[in-house]
């Protein structure tokens, strides 16, 4: 069959219907009715009543995701459909409204005291676990009216600037010469010619990318610098944490300590990579790889597959590790919950959009018959597996913590590679499955971790008043030490750091990354190990959806994230596939 398109009426009524409108009306008038309880809050307050307003709360939140979810599940189908764009614009103002008008029972759970607290979580339920991540912020949150200055200050001006870095960066053009045509292209189109098999065509997308930033480098690096000094004032000077990036830590429920080593282990496996590196430079006829280079595929081998041929492999990848999960990824096509066609207008890339509790996720890719599109089909089926599997749990707690998210999908990943490596002959196909792997690898852990190493360097260095010169130069640096004399560095490099929107909208939100896909790998060298036994273990790590920490979930499937000897088995299965790679060179 041809890629399916998804159907949103499992969702909500079509926008637009009296029953939309009849939705919408219900919300306020839910929310009028919880903004009615605020007097009801006190730490004397019975326990039956907090239940009703945490209900309350519970059912608010289910409508602002599922409102949310529409309409951006309605933009992905068309970006450019007006109707869709106005009904979009109406629901980002009511979500906005509606987190404004309750913001007050989440700051009077912060201060509350911690015997109050203690007798109503006994009543939370499944909620509880949500309940306590937010008293994790209680020695940090201000008064009421303090908060609410912040929230008007963010509004009018850091979040402000960060909207003049996305006009800028979402506005900029690139031009590129293809087959003898001068082509204008966006960001993502210009970046799709980094794999390709073409030196010339990988140099010249780079050099582009780097020639227009270079062009805004001035803005974008004052831009930054203002992010980085607000974030500084307020999150350690006015709310007292110990670092910059304690903030972060914390909303991932992770100790400090958990991070540094987890970076440590990154720093001290950059050999690996340049080992892969000079590998792959060998099979390209070069000296030395040149950063242009990196994401070269390793041969021109490359098999297509249709849709239902990718269905197959992924379902029997799943399948012959669990028929339950398998049953589950193989609903969202069933149930039409899958947009996998390419056409004009449609939103570019992947995603999966788990949105309530018992309700099917809804899966969005572009389906090109490569085998990076199935694998992609893999890993997005196994954020829907992960997001089913928390199913029983309160629309609070069933999605996982940042940490945790990519759990399923790249295991899914991982059982799709097993299955085509262990069925494909051919030794240019089987080179080219696991440089591709290694190059992701590579991209989603090192390259992400050393992001936040360069990170808190930037914040130091700009409290003390560094240049944006001086800034490019500790990236080269960076990159350096990622790289060793494996790749050879060109200066334009220096500027990617303006180019990570990440790093602007959420300081060192990228060793999430790193965190997720390491606890996969460890995971799947324990599931290699011990065989099918594994698979309960594993079925309880994503049935736990967020309703427990990282920590809690990772110690209960036999681990110690504390250790950095977890972290490295993660390593060591990469060095393994590695290992195997070179028997095909």
């Amino acid at each position: 069959m041809e890629p399916q398109r998804w159907e949103l009426g499992d969702l909500l009524p079509a926008a637009g219907t009296p029953a939309m409108e009849e939705r919408i009306a219900a919300v306020e008038g839910r929310l009028v009715a919880f903004e009615g309880r605020r007097d009801d809050l006190t730490a004397d307050m019975a326990s039956e009543t907090f239940a009703e307003v945490l209900s309350l709360y519970e059912t608010l939140y289910a409508d602002v995701s599922a409102l949310g979810a529409y309409s951006y599940l309605w933009f992905s189908e068309d970006t450019a459909n007006q109707e869709c764009l106005a009904f979009r614009a109406r629901i980002n103002q009511l979500v906005a409204d509606l987190e404004n008008r309750t913001l007050f029972f989440t700051l009077w759970w912060r201060r509350l005291d911690d015997a109050a607290a203690d007798r109503l979580l006994a009543v939370a339920g499944d909620a509880r676990y949500f309940l306590e991540s937010l008293r994790l912020f209680k020695p940090y949150t201000l008064s009421e009216p303090e908060e609410r200055i912040i929230n008007i200050k963010d509004v009018n001006g850091i979040n402000g600037v960060l909207t003049i870095y996305d006009m800028i960066t979402n506005g900029l053009e690139f031009h590129l010469t293809v087959d003898g045509d001068e082509r204008t292209l966006t960001r993502g189109q210009l970046m799709a010619y980094v794999s390709d098999p073409s030196e010339e065509a990988r140099a010249a997308a780079y050099q582009e990318l780097y020639r227009v930033y270079g062009e805004n480098t001035d803005v974008l690096a004052e831009i930054y610098a203002a992010r980085v000094r607000d974030w500084t004032e307020e999150q350690v000077k006015v709310r007292g944490f110990a670092s910059p990036i304690s903030v972060h830590n914390l909303a991932n429920d992770l100790p400090d300590a958990v991070v540094e080593t987890l970076l440590e282990v990154i720093k001290a496996n950059v050999g690996l990579f340049q080992e892969f590196f000079k590998l792959k430079a060998r099979e390209l006829g070069v000296d030395k790889l040149r950063r242009y280079d990196l994401y070269a595929p390793l041969s021109d081998a490359e098999r297509s597959y249709t849709f239902d041929e990718a269905i197959a492999l992924v379902d029997e990848g799943y399948r012959a590790f669990s028929p339950a999960l398998a049953d589950l990824a193989m609903q969202v096509l069933a149930e039409r919950h899958l947009d996998a066609e390419i056409r004009p207008r449609k939103m570019g890339g992947a995603y999966c959009y788990g949105v309530l509790p018992g309700v099917t996720p809804w899966v969005l890719l572009n389906y090109t018959g490569k085998i990076q599109a199935v694998s992609t089909l893999a890993h997005e089926l196994g954020h829907a597996v992960h997001a089913m599997m928390a199913r029983e749990h309160s629309v609070l707690t069933f999605h996982s913590a940042l940490p945790m998210a990519e759990t399923a999908s790249v295991f899914g990943e991982m059982l799709l590679t097993d299955k085509l490596l262990a069925e494909e002959s051919d030794p240019l196909v089987r080179k080219t499955l696991l440089g591709t792997f290694l190059d992701g690898a590579y991209a989603t852990i090192v390259r992400q971790g050393f992001f936040v190493l360069f990170e808190k360097t930037a914040h130091k260095m700009i409290l003390e008043n560094a240049t944006p010169d001086a800034l490019n130069l500790a990236y080269l640096k960076n990159l350096g030490e990622q790289f060793g004399d494996a790749v050879d560095l060109s200066d334009d490099f220096a500027l990617e750091w303006t180019a990570i929107p990440h790093i602007y909208h959420t300081p060192f939100y990228c060793y999430a990354y790193a965190f997720g896909n390491l606890l996969v790998l460890a995971l799947y060298r324990k599931y290699k190990e011990i065989g099918q036994a594994f698979e309960a273990d594993y079925l309880r790590i994503l049935a736990y959806g967020g309703s427990a920490g990282p920590d809690h979930i990772i110690t209960e499937a036999g681990f110690d994230m504390s250790s950095a000897d977890f972290w490295q088995s993660g390593f060591d299965l990469l060095a393994e596939m590695l290992a195997e790679l070179k028997k095909l060179v």
